[in-house]
């Protein structure tokens, strides 16, 4: 961060505010900058001069420079400042371990004010807590101050080692279209409305995806892109209705091909940016596997706390609540809390509170002691089941059991949330460990019942495994896909798969779900038309930029890695945005007020 630029000297300045040492003890330099503090010291005036290199400390010396001291007089915190000065060691006792230039001070012999400064309405130079709504609304006193510096660098020197190594393993960066068609099968579009075709709408692209297929197909056998992407959907904390997205493709690759490239470069990322080796090669998990034993696909590994199927232990419970999900073809799973057994009772019954968010109607739970099985439900079960369950989850004295039966989805993501809930609350996490892993064979399809079609896990383009295409005219909901997603520390970056190459099974893929040829051929016509004309066999990936670079950061919200954010109500607090439009604009796109 406080490296110096190799042409930095300007009119205004000869040296950033975070560049000097003592080898230029003697030097006649410029600094600008803004003032951090201000401080008389009887009659000396020491002001801290900041920019984004560092913070320097400058002197104003009334026998050394008189005027220059009486303008010290007048600055306050934020102004902008440009001195001229030699550069001298601090005095003994005064030195600053804790700043690069702690061992210096500039002794000022001119000075001058290049900008006043209102008091700002939060101080910039602490780094105490700040309402997220004023940050927005003054975001750029908000990215003056050290943390979002810091984090926007960081984001800087990330994409900037992602374009070396792809430019090294033979990638291209080519650019796709902002302005383009129309082809909701995901999240909702953004819409411009077109003036010259009234009535006709581009969209903002979800991502470049058909475009970077369409370059595999023109030959371009490796492109990247570090792109914006937009999707009009409901936000959370990791969500933004524009984003940034490190999006590749590659032809003529299987997923292993790609597993290794990624490793490789996430590898390099974390030991150039933050000097920890990455073991490889990372974990894998197929989505059944991931599933079972953590109740979502995107399993968080630093922790070993299995979920348990328990469907073959109560086969034939007569327990009511049991039986009735389990003849609705719902499931039963549970989960061993070692030592869980000393929570009080409200404190298992707030864990119910948590399952509720999921949708789960309930959570049974036991606790085992020496003295025999504590629970509201321990006298419904037959003794073999009893001993059966006992010996299903390894259960001993001290363990809290626990379990949700319900249907497999909300069974799964209720307790895969309580899972990571109660590895937090227990201090299961090393919060330092950054643990990766590959989630492999997707689903290619799921069946949804409102909509009474099946719909693509991923997205309509992922190509099915060779070995499940048969699967496709009669099972098409056991098809796997080669799919692949990688999941940092429970949370997805990336996704991606080996894509359609066939015009026939991408025909067939639109055929399952229930896109007829007419809606396929407007929609997608002239992808099926480049399918014809010798597409390699390809695929690629996707990573979130914004989502790695507030894991790498240890960040909750990935509004504070972004410079300028949009709320979770996705408005702009700085600009107004979104905001009404002139008459004159509406009419020239033949568009009516609501």
């Amino acid at each position: 961060m406080n490296s110096e630029p190799s042409t930095l000297s300007t009119a205004y300045r000869t040296h950033t505010c975070g560049a000097l040492r003592p080898e230029q003890i003697g030097a006649h330099v410029a600094l600008a900058g803004w003032v951090q503090n201000w401080r008389d010291h009887g009659g000396v005036v020491f002001v801290d001069l900041r920019d984004r290199h560092g913070l320097t400390q400058v002197v104003f010396n009334p026998e050394i420079a008189p005027d220059s001291h009486r303008l010290a007089h007048t600055v306050r915190s934020e102004f902008v400042l440009r001195i001229e000065g030699e550069v001298i060691p601090r005095p003994e006792g005064t030195v600053n371990p804790s700043l690069p230039t702690g061992e210096i001070e500039v002794s000022v012999n001119r000075a001058e004010i290049l900008n006043a400064a209102k008091t700002p309405p939060f101080m910039v130079d602490e780094l105490g807590e700040v309402a997220e709504n004023l940050r927005l609304q003054y975001r750029y006193l908000d990215l003056r101050r050290q943390p979002m510096q810091q984090t926007l660098i960081f984001r800087h020197r990330l994409t900037t080692l992602v374009r070396a190594f792809l430019d090294q393993w033979g990638f291209l960066d080519l650019e796709t279209p902002m302005l383009t068609k129309s082809t909701p099968e995901g999240a909702r579009d953004y819409l411009v409305p077109s003036r010259t075709h009234p009535g006709h709408f581009f969209a903002l692209p979800q991502s470049p995806q058909l475009f970077k297929q369409l370059f595999m197909v023109a030959g371009f056998d490796r492109y990247f892109q570090i792109t914006r992407c937009f999707r009009d959907e409901d936000l959370r904390a990791d969500r933004q209705p524009e984003f940034t997205q490190i999006d590749m493709e590659m032809s003529f690759v299987e997923p292993e091909d790609i597993y290794r490239l990624i490793e490789e470069m996430m590898a390099g990322i974390f030991k150039k940016l933050m000097d920890i080796e990455l073991p490889r090669p990372f974990a894998r998990l197929t989505y059944t596997e991931a599933m079972d034993r953590c109740g979502l696909d995107a399993p968080d590994i630093r922790f070993d706390l299995p979920l348990v199927d328990l469907g073959g232990v109560f086969a034939d419970t007569e327990f009511k609540v049991f039986r009735g999900v389990l003849d609705t073809g719902g499931i039963i799973k549970g989960l061993n809390l070692k030592g869980g057994a000393r929570l009080s009772r409200k404190e298992i019954d707030d864990l119910l509170e948590v399952v509720k968010v999921y949708g789960a109607r309930g959570l049974a739970w036991i606790k085992v002691s020496a003295e025999g099985w504590q629970s509201p439900i321990v006298k419904f079960f037959s003794d073999d089941e009893s001993r059966a369950l006992g010996e299903r989850m390894g259960a001993v004295p001290g363990d809290l059991l626990l379990f949700v039966a319900d249907k497999a989805a909300i069974a799964n993501e209720a307790l895969g949330r309580l899972r990571v809930h109660l590895a937090k609350m227990t201090g299961l996490i090393d919060e330092e460990a950054f643990s990766f892993c590959w989630v492999t064979d997707f689903p290619l399809l799921e069946y949804d019942a409102g909509e009474r079609r099946h719909v693509a896990i991923h997205h309509p383009f992922t190509a099915p495994r060779d070995e499940d295409v048969a699967l496709l005219e009669s099972d098409p909901g056991d098809v796997r896909a080669k799919a692949y997603d990688l999941v940092l520390n429970g949370i997805e970056v990336g996704g991606g798969s080996i894509r359609i190459h066939r015009r026939e099974v991408q025909e067939k893929m639109f055929s399952l779900l229930n896109i007829g040829d007419e809606e396929a051929r407007e929609k997608f016509g002239f992808l099926l038309d480049a399918l014809e004309y010798g597409a390699p066999p390809h695929g690629g990936i996707a990573f979130g930029l914004d989502r790695l670079v507030m894991l790498l950061q240890r960040l909750d919200s990935i509004r504070d890695v972004i410079a300028f954010p949009k709320t979770q109500k996705a408005t702009c607090l700085l600009t107004g945005a979104p905001s009404t439009v002139q008459a004159r604009q509406l009419r020239d796109l033949g568009i009516k007020p609501a």
